[in-house]
């Protein structure tokens, strides 16, 4: 492992070195902040021939997105990306809970999916955790599919046609989850880039060329573009480069 940023080139750095930087920064009552986890290959994709981005990560990658969910208050996803790429509940090892509670948070990352149209399963592996999944959707949902999700996950509506992200993270925020992790898909990170919500991009770029069709990180409606600045940069000895990038 060799660390770029923020210090000169380091080449005994190790794994553990580069994720002691990944902490969440300081938070005052009220504030959120979003960081989003993406891995793509080097030409952009953010799945592999088989249509998930599973199939894309490489063992170091998978390390930080255990490290990023050991972390996170809550984890963000969208309901075609949960289906596709088959989430279950969050786990967490001994270490991982006893470290959680000594920080005052829950045992595990909240999972909290976003779906317009509740088109969900409620038989699903989704739901089948010891822990709560709150389940985001819009106020025009209809009370029956409200109703029938709500029997396995707590169903929060926001925003009237479509969802409103602001005041959902604004829910969670105020529900104690203020630190909050995105793992996509495109479409809801593109609705949370062009809504200007994203703190962070913990961005992974893999050793590979894809080629296809395969989508890039974030599609959704034309917006002004987010700068943000790199705040950390380290390449695996795998050829993996693990990036971080702050809003500017």
């Amino acid at each position: 492992m060799r660390s770029l940023l923020p210090e000169p080139a380091d080449p005994e750095a190790t794994l553990e070195d580069v994720l002691a930087g990944y902490d969440y920064p300081r938070l005052p009552g009220g504030r959120w902040w979003l960081r989003a986890n993406m891995v793509s290959s080097l030409d952009g994709a953010v799945t592999g021939p088989d249509g998930r981005s599973g199939s894309l990560s490489t063992p170091v990658d998978r390390q930080v997105f255990h490290h990023l969910r050991a972390l996170a208050d809550a984890v963000l996803v969208g309901a075609g990306t949960a289906r596709d790429e088959r989430y279950g509940p969050v786990k967490a090892s001994d270490d991982v809970v006893a470290a959680r509670e000594g920080r005052g948070q829950l045992p595990r990352a909240t999972l909290v999916v976003v779906s317009r149209s509740l088109a969900l399963d409620p038989s699903s592996s989704l739901f089948s955790g010891p822990d709560r999944v709150i389940v985001v959707t819009s106020r025009s949902a209809s009370w029956q599919a409200v109703e029938q999700v709500g029997q396995v996950a707590d169903v929060v509506r926001t925003g009237e046609e479509h969802v409103s992200l602001r005041e959902t993270l604004g829910h969670l925020a105020d529900r104690g989850l203020p630190r909050l992790l995105c793992e996509g898909g495109p479409s809801l990170l593109g609705d949370l880039v062009a809504d200007r919500l994203v703190d962070e991009l913990c961005w992974t770029i893999v050793p590979v060329l894809v080629g296809g069709s395969a989508r890039r990180m974030a599609v959704g409606p034309d917006a002004e573009p987010l700068g943000f600045a790199a705040s950390a940069l380290a390449l695996a000895d795998d050829g993996t480069v693990l990036s971080r990038w702050r809003r500017s």
